[in-house]
């Protein structure tokens, strides 16, 4: 953690620990979230300031709770990083906000310099993987990212979890037509 910290990087978690969603990969736990901390996004920026953080990543767990999937506390997030540390640059690694394309781009509107998504895993192993998303949703959601404008954006999968070196390389085809 020292690490990352006296090179100018930290990563936050935003919206909670409690996940509404049960992916077999990750380690969050799955429920019921409690409600918003709604002074969270001035806390994220406060310690980013605090801690002169020259480079911040904000992901956050899923709140299919929640209507707006949680993009309401991400934008205030966003807005009060830039207000308190204007230099900081920012990658959001977002969830999929059940493919909504005005949530996405809300996020998109807020500009931060890198937008994340990610695939996980390859089209057989989705659903047993990450059991609520869907394969294609993530490829829409990359796809909406550029079609509302933003210029950098990133994903990932993880390898080991039985693909064949076929399917990565159809999951790559299927990303790089996102473009």
């Amino acid at each position: 953690m020292g690490e990352c910290w006296t090179a100018g990087t930290a990563t936050f978690m935003i919206l909670g620990n409690i996940c509404t969603r049960s992916c077999a990969f990750c380690g969050v736990s799955t429920g019921r979230p409690k409600a918003v901390d709604e002074d969270e996004p001035d806390k994220v920026a406060d310690s980013i300031f605090k801690m002169k953080i020259q480079h911040a990543v904000i992901t956050s767990v899923d709140r299919d709770d929640l209507k707006d999937g949680g993009t309401g506390i991400w934008v205030r997030t966003i807005r009060a990083i830039r207000n308190l540390s204007p230099d900081t640059t920012m990658e959001t690694l977002i969830p999929d906000f059940k493919g909504d394309s005005n949530l996405i781009k809300l996020i998109v509107d807020e500009s931060p310099e890198v937008i994340s998504h990610n695939m996980e895993t390859v089209r057989r192993l989705t659903r047993e993987v990450r059991i609520q998303a869907k394969y294609d949703r993530s490829l829409e959601v990359l796809r909406l990212l550029k079609v509302h404008g933003q210029r950098r954006t990133k994903t990932g999968i993880m390898l080991g979890l039985g693909e064949t070196e076929k399917e990565v390389k159809e999951t790559i085809d299927d990303i790089r037509k996102m473009e």
